[in-house]
């Protein structure tokens, strides 16, 4: 069933004038620098570090779409803030998803590029 749901998405997306390489890695440059840059913030400078923290974000392009993404930065953003209203953000189990998808693309980014 999810290769079915996969080739709609990826025929539908084909008719708008994307490819399948456009569909599955839509992240815009803006956000893989900004990635790039607090990858080097927490790694170091030099260049073996902006290859490793390039490499780690095209990685997990190539794992979660762009969408999903930005859903689980939203959530670990809004975990951090306190009081009662941001709890649902810290323990809903669609935030728990999203949380635990990035956190996998970020673990296999790391193994495979550092």
């Amino acid at each position: 069933m999810k290769v079915a749901a996969l080739f709609l998405v990826l025929s539908a997306s084909a008719s708008v004038g994307q490819t399948v390489e456009q569909t599955l890695n839509d992240y815009p440059t803006e956000a893989r620098a900004d990635y790039v840059f607090g990858c080097m913030a927490a790694n170091g400078q030099g260049q073996d570090i902006l290859r490793k923290c390039a490499c780690s974000i095209d990685k997990i392009a190539s794992i979660l779409p762009y969408e999903k993404y930005v859903e689980a930065e939203t959530v670990l953003s809004l975990q951090q803030t306190g009081g009662e209203r941001m709890s649902i953000f810290r323990t809903a189990q669609a935030a728990k998803v999203l949380e635990a998808d990035l956190r996998r693309a970020q673990a296999e980014a790391e193994i495979l590029c550092f």
